[in-house]
């Protein structure tokens, strides 16, 4: 896993009992932990269960956690587990019992993987736009939302021409991009790609 300097001073705040670094650590990870529980096809009641034992495992060994930068995969690895014994309690009230390959596998490290960087991607997405100017965030949010916000709408809520709209979704796109958040995931990745391609190992 990717040694992210961000992710370890999170939880070293977080072990110190920062709430807002608590808060942020759980913003960062809930869409993965929520992922991996949908590839298990679990009920939103069992979502809901696991997400929160997942939660309150974290808060217990928090100020144990010899690798800090190793906590996506530690949360990825948990989550699996939880969903697992989710559904072995399920089965478990099923009178014929489980049928042979009914209970799904833990994820492999594939698996955790993906949804490790698309956390991390999602982590650095916000990030680089909560760098961009408030214009910047106004416009694409009006542009991105559900629905979206039509050209004219845009024009009267901002108050600028609708000939301009396009060019400055393309500079603020543009910015977004060049976002030192963006870079730095974007560059992580790539050092990890060369990593993998040569044969070496990624840093824990």
């Amino acid at each position: 896993m990717r040694d992210d300097p961000v992710v370890v001073a999170l939880v070293a705040r977080a072990a110190e009992h920062d709430q807002g670094a608590w808060n942020e650590l759980v913003e960062r990870y809930s869409p993965m932990v929520w992922a991996i529980c949908a590839r298990y096809r679990l009920s939103m009641h069992d979502i809901e269960d696991v997400n929160q034992n997942v939660w309150l495992r974290l808060l217990e060994q928090l100020g144990n956690l010899r690798e800090p930068a190793a906590l996506p995969g530690w949360l990825a690895t948990t989550t699996s587990r939880e969903c697992l014994r989710v559904l072995r309690a399920t089965r478990s009230y099923d009178r014929f019992g489980p049928e042979p390959g009914e209970l799904p596998p833990s994820l492999d490290t594939a698996a955790i993987e993906e949804e490790i960087i698309a956390a991390e991607q999602n982590a650095a997405l916000r990030a680089a736009f909560a760098e961009l100017p408030a214009k910047c965030r106004q416009l694409l949010a009006m542009l991105i939302g559900d629905p979206p916000h039509s050209y004219a709408e845009i024009s009267v809520i901002l108050g600028i021409p609708q000939g301009s709209i396009g060019p400055q979704r393309s500079r603020c796109l543009q910015r977004l991009r060049q976002s030192s958040s963006l870079r730095a995931f974007l560059g992580n990745e790539i050092t990890s790609t060369s990593a993998e391609c040569s044969g070496g190992e990624p840093r824990a």
